[in-house]
């Protein structure tokens, strides 16, 4: 296995150098040996991840399993050196302008994989790293092969699974606690997949009983090396777990590498410090505005903070119930497809369907909504709207959930999570020409483009309400708030209690919200400040490109057809595409 490893990797050395000539040939041939790199570089990392490969869509590796251990993390350090090699022999200024944003994604990427593996090394006190259910649960959801060859695939696959469990135990060391009671449930959640849901498919096939006899044996042997993991870490003694803080020097450089910025993460901080101080003041004059119609002549509170609270409440009060939230966004959904088109605001492929549906159990509800779309291998694959389900809950936790996603702030989340947002984005990024702009992009063009696409339908007249802005002000601090509250965690160490407190009085969220942003802070980090940063580098953008080519041609529909054409490319990338230097 290392020896063909090293075979593949001398080969995409070789194609890495291979430009030959004068100089002035060099151009397309540069690309030409560029685009042939990227494929071979490609499939090569699929080979070393074969489970990340399965859930972006490419499946020529779905059977295989690879141990976590010493020799693959070896593999993927020579791997990342040998293409940085590689990469390092094409003159950038040679190739295309979408090539030389693949060149800096690439290379950021390469970067960013040695940084995790030698020094972050989450491997040894994130047990959640060791969580293999996902993508068994792609190859037995999705339809992109028949039944009976991704069945057979998934049981190939078991076959390394107690292995991976067990060398999954030799590696954790001293693990956060927050992220250890993560992946117990997401692995207790995740053994259905294997127990019965892949027995259960079984059923609906020709294969023969003998040999489904020995795929449901492997199945029951699967399940129960998940539930001695489970079993382990329940019983872990951990008398000196690592905090889930990440401190300044490791967060400015896990901020550099994800969020791939124009900023730093203390200069975004910054920003969205004073970003919140603005929306405050708008969230005042729009309160003070709605106050009679609600309160008649009642006092207005003198704290402005309290006032806009006041009113926040009484319009959370409007809102769906547990059993009907995931129909009420079913309902949303066409009539933001429809708003879409009256305005022009962009083009909608209707032949890729938005399917919405309750959390799978295997995510361990660390969100309340996401979108789970397919990737850029498999491009007919469902696209899924996750909303947690919330009829399980004591009816108290239940109804601050509700009004936290009440009437109005249900069709933002159904803006950002659907249309135009996240679906929509992801559907252009699978059409973009670079799978590498699509694979390995930027989280912060993804979030923040969902950010910008709640104020552009609303800047278009999307209920234009005052009732409906506030709403939408409180929901934009979510992603200002969301900047400020990870780096102070992180990097400034604020308490619990401190961050609670931040989040119910200065960005008005409900009681079981905050304390799910806190539950989210603690087993993450960066991801919160992608939505600001994408954010404010998208809104900068837009008015640069208004300034270039003037208002009277200035089109929104253009501005984000155009801007959506680069895959999931970093904004700063995007800017320099579409302004040149500017």
């Amino acid at each position: 296995m290392r020896s063909l490893t090293y075979l593949i990797l001398l080969s995409l050395f070789i194609i890495g150098c291979q430009k030959e000539g004068p100089m002035g040939q060099l151009s397309a041939k540069g690309n030409e040996a560029f685009t042939v790199y990227e494929g071979h570089y490609l499939d090569a990392l699929w080979k070393l991840n074969p489970d990340e490969a399965t859930n972006e869509g490419y499946h020529k590796y779905d059977s295989l399993l690879v141990i976590p251990n010493d020799k693959s993390r070896e593999a993927m350090l020579d791997f990342v050196k040998l293409q940085q090699d590689s990469l390092a022999r094409f003159e950038v200024n040679d190739l295309t302008e979408l090539n030389r944003m693949d060149y800096h994604i690439l290379q950021n990427q390469l970067e960013y994989t040695n940084w995790k593996i030698t020094v972050l090394k989450s491997y040894q006190w994130n047990p959640g790293y060791y969580n293999a259910i996902p993508t068994f649960a792609h190859i037995l959801n999705e339809n992109y092969a028949p039944l009976t060859k991704r069945l057979r695939n998934f049981y190939q696959k078991m076959a390394n699974l107690p292995a991976y469990y067990k060398e999954a135990q030799k590696q954790i060391k001293n693990p956060v606690p927050e992220l250890t009671a993560l992946a117990i449930d997401q692995q207790t959640g995740g053994i259905n997949i294997l127990e019965k849901d892949f027995v259960d498919s079984l059923k609906k096939t020709n294969i023969p009983a003998a040999e489904q006899k020995q795929m449901t044996d492997r199945a029951k042997i699967s399940a129960d090396a998940v539930r001695g993991f489970v079993t382990w870490l329940k019983n872990l003694k951990n008398d000196k777990p690592r905090s889930f803080r990440l401190g300044k020097e490791l967060y400015e450089d896990k901020f550099k590498f994800e969020i791939q910025s124009a900023y730093t993460a203390q200069q975004l901080f910054n920003l969205a410090t004073e970003r919140k101080k603005q929306v405050h003041k708008d969230m005042a004059k729009l309160s003070r505005q709605l106050w009679p119609k609600y309160f008649g002549k009642k006092a207005m509170p003198a704290d402005s903070l309290d006032m806009i609270a006041q009113v926040l409440d009484t319009l959370s009060a409007k809102h769906t119930t547990a059993a009907y939230l995931q129909s009420t966004i079913e309902k949303i959904l066409p009539k933001l497809s429809a708003f879409i088109k009256t305005k022009d605001l962009l083009t909608l492929d209707p032949t890729k369907p938005l399917l919405v549906r309750k959390n799978p159990a295997y995510f361990g509800n660390a969100a309340v909504a996401s979108l789970s779309a397919p990737g850029p291998y498999d491009k007919n694959g469902n696209s899924y709207f996750n909303i947690i389900s919330l009829t399980c809950l004591s009816a108290d936790k239940a109804e601050s959930y509700l009004r936290e996603y009440n009437n109005y702030t249900i069709q933002i989340l159904s803006i950002h999570e659907g249309i135009p947002g996240h679906y929509a984005q992801l559907v252009y990024a699978n059409k973009a020409p670079s799978l590498i702009k699509s694979l390995f992009g930027s989280g912060a063009m993804v979030e923040g483009w969902a950010v910008y696409g709640e104020q552009m339908m609303l800047d278009n007249g999307y209920d234009d309400s005052p009732e409906m802005k506030l709403m939408w002000y409180k929901w934009h601090l979510r992603s200002v708030c969301n900047s400020i509250l990870d780096y102070n965690v992180h990097s400034n160490n604020i308490r619990r209690e401190q961050a609670i407190t931040f989040l119910t009085h200065e960005a008005f969220q409900q009681q079981a919200e905050a304390e799910g942003k806190w539950r989210r802070v603690s087993i993450t980090s960066v991801q919160l400040d992608s939505y600001y940063d994408g954010y404010k580098e998208i809104m900068d953008l837009r008015e640069a490109y208004k300034a270039k080519v003037g208002d009277a041609k200035y089109k929104v529909k253009e501005f984000n057809e155009k801007f959506l054409s680069y895959g999931n490319a970093p904004v700063k990338l995007i800017r320099l595409a579409m302004l040149g230097n500017k």
